[in-house]
């Protein structure tokens, strides 16, 4: 499966190669998530990093430490136009296989209907106005 995306103004393009089932479209309800990108919660798709990679431009670095576990998340996005695009370095990317996963914001993919959200996590902070979502699973927190 080939997939691009990019940023609101064009400057950084990203890639993606990986088969269907290696990627996993997801809702994040925590604090530190929704602060970032201003919405009830953030939509991301993990990818394995080596079948991730930016195709032009080269994304602002910003090192989150308020994250609530005592690990840094790099936060990446568009210096121009602002454009949250990546994340890595999460816990939970920690966690899995070394941090051989990168997330890709949802909304800057070129089709992001192709990769709908199979889950939700951090539900203990979800909206208390947001309906259930019918088919995703939900996980009230990820433990390390």
């Amino acid at each position: 499966m080939g997939l691009t995306g990019g940023c609101y103004c064009g400057q950084i393009r990203y890639q993606i190669n990986a088969l269907a089932d290696q990627l996993r479209t997801s809702l994040c309800h925590c604090d530190n998530c929704k602060k970032w990108c201003g919405s009830p919660f953030q939509t991301t798709v993990k990818t394995p990093r080596p079948a991730f990679q930016i195709t032009a431009g080269n994304p602002t670095v910003f090192e989150d430490h308020n994250t609530g576990t005592g690990k840094a998340l790099r936060r990446k996005f568009c210096g121009d136009c602002g454009s949250n695009l990546i994340e890595d370095g999460s816990p939970v990317a920690l966690k899995e296989n070394n941090n051989d996963f990168v997330y890709i914001v949802w909304g800057t993919l070129d089709d992001p209907n192709a990769l709908p959200p199979k889950g939700e996590f951090f539900c203990k902070s979800k909206a208390p106005w947001l309906p259930d979502f019918p088919g995703l699973f939900s996980k009230k927190e990820v433990k390390e």
